[in-house]
């Protein structure tokens, strides 16, 4: 196995990583906070360890990893970023445990959300640039991963999803790097709409820019205690709707739509499924709060699609506790944890597209009970699903249950009650953040949880993130055989 090359990929990663901790370093410094000096010592550690690991590492000619090199260096890579962006927390004093310091850096850098963090309005604006930071660079990072690594691993269809959109824009984009720089062109042009958008309504520039970067990521952290009810203004409400709802959708669409094929963003079905959840399932909700609550209408749809989109798109931002909106409305939420966004997004969620692709497989099913002599071809977008993709939807969807299942068995050993333990298990493996009740509920935190359980839920937010697969692959003994 050449871990050589793993370990120079690593030490690249860890010099960007090192170098993006001197923007909170001197905002810091600029607004005369000591805290500068946090993510200084940060930055030089991080600086001195990767460029270190990458000079001792540097490979002679091209870096061709095999499979199983290609597992092993996308799980140790987002643990390593994950434990060196822990750094500024461990340092500073705004995280009492270094439970407390991994736990927030590995929400923010997996895009969970969940914080330990309490008192947001008086922490250092360093340190909450720092989580949006991290936030925005696990975002990019996941779209990059679902783009290079996972169709190689053939996790989840993305290859085809990859290849139906590279047949298709050719001459425009024929190469993977470059349809990778126009995601990443157009992930930052989407985070500056976003920011300019926030401040005009009513943010300040700082806020603006730190929620921009949480909502295009579909990250969730905010700069306040009260997350999005701190502002109660709708102006800024809408504009999240629309960018979480972009978050949660394939950025490659968005670049085809840039490069003028306007009309594929309604042909592909995974968008128009997508569409509809995030406008059906708020307008229920809106409708039952109205009719069976005696809530204003102007009010249910306010609060129903906002949080009812940040569930769907797992972005975690919050307006209200609606964990307290009744039993219709707690189910509802609770499936929409499950559903996620698209594949190619920032969110996550077992996806659309995989539902998708379970809706052909049990249609053909249902179909050969009374037709079992007829070949039926499963589709995706007109293109034939290779049976390879049902095979990996499958084992996704069966590893999810299971890992739900003892997630919140785990959770549940630690004397968390019932809803707590089933929905902090859901919200770490779909990287949503906030639960159900008491503890962990929109307008909470993950303060007051038990340590173990903290580790325990880092555990699944890393499952999650990394599509299962390529972390449960690593355990196989098999794996580890010349």
């Amino acid at each position: 196995m050449k871990l050589q090359a793993i370990f120079f990929v690593l030490g690249l990663l860890l010099v960007f990583l090192g170098t993006t901790m001197i923007a909170p370093a001197l905002l810091d410094w600029w607004l005369g906070e000591s805290n500068w000096e946090v993510f200084a010592q940060s930055a030089a550690l991080t600086l001195l360890v990767g460029g270190l690991c990458s000079l001792a590492n540097r490979p002679h000619g091209e870096i061709a990893l095999s499979i199983r090199e290609t597992f092993l260096m996308t799980a140790v890579t987002w643990l390593v970023l994950s434990a060196f962006s822990a750094l500024p927390f461990i340092f500073s004093t705004i995280t009492t445990t270094h439970t407390d310091s991994f736990f927030e850096a590995i929400s923010a850098l997996t895009t969970t959300g969940a914080s330990v963090i309490a008192g947001l309005d008086f922490v250092p604006k360093g340190i909450l640039l720092w989580r949006s930071l991290l936030q925005w660079l696990g975002g990019i990072g996941i779209i990059v991963m679902a783009l290079t690594v996972m169709p190689i691993l053939h996790i989840g269809g993305m290859h085809l999803f990859r290849s139906e959109f590279s047949d298709r824009s050719e001459k425009v984009l024929p190469r993977v790097s470059q349809i990778t720089k126009a995601i990443f062109w157009t992930y930052v042009l989407l985070t500056v709409m976003c920011a300019i958008a926030m401040w005009l309504a009513g943010m300040t520039i700082f806020e603006a820019i730190c929620h921009s970067m949480a909502t295009v990521s579909t990250g969730g952290m905010s700069t306040s205690d009260g997350s999005i009810a701190y502002f109660d203004n709708i102006g800024i409400e809408i504009i999240m709707m629309i960018f979480m709802a972009i978050g949660g959708s394939s950025l490659l669409l968005y670049v085809r739509i840039f490069h003028g094929d306007i009309k594929t963003l309604w042909q592909d079905s995974q968008t128009r499924l997508y569409l509809a959840l995030i406008i059906l399932l708020p307008l229920g909700l809106t409708l039952w709060r109205w009719s069976h609550q005696d809530v204003p209408f102007a009010a249910s749809m306010r609060e129903s699609f906002f949080n009812g989109i940040s569930i769907l798109t797992t972005s975690g931002f919050s307006t209200t506790d609606y964990g307290n909106w009744g039993t219709l409305p707690l189910i509802i939420f609770f499936i929409m944890m499950f559903i996620g966004g698209c594949t190619g997004s920032t969110s996550g969620g077992i996806k659309v597209f995989r539902f998708k692709v379970i809706y052909q497989l049990t249609r053909i099913q249902i179909y050969k009970l009374y037709r079992p002599h007829a070949v039926v071809v499963p589709t995706y977008n007109r293109q034939p699903i290779p049976t390879g993709v049902f095979d990996s939807v499958m084992t996704f969807m069966s590893l999810f249950i299971l890992s739900f299942a003892g997630l919140a068995i785990g959770l549940a050993a630690y004397d968390l009650d019932f809803i707590t333990a089933i929905s902090g298990a859901v919200a770490a493996l779909s990287n949503i953040g906030p639960g159900f009740g008491s503890m962990i509920g929109p307008l909470d935190n993950y303060a007051l949880v038990p340590e173990g359980a903290k580790w325990l839920l880092m555990i699944g937010m890393i499952l999650g993130r990394l599509e299962l697969l390529t972390i449960f692959v690593l355990f196989t003994p098999k794996f580890w055989e010349d």
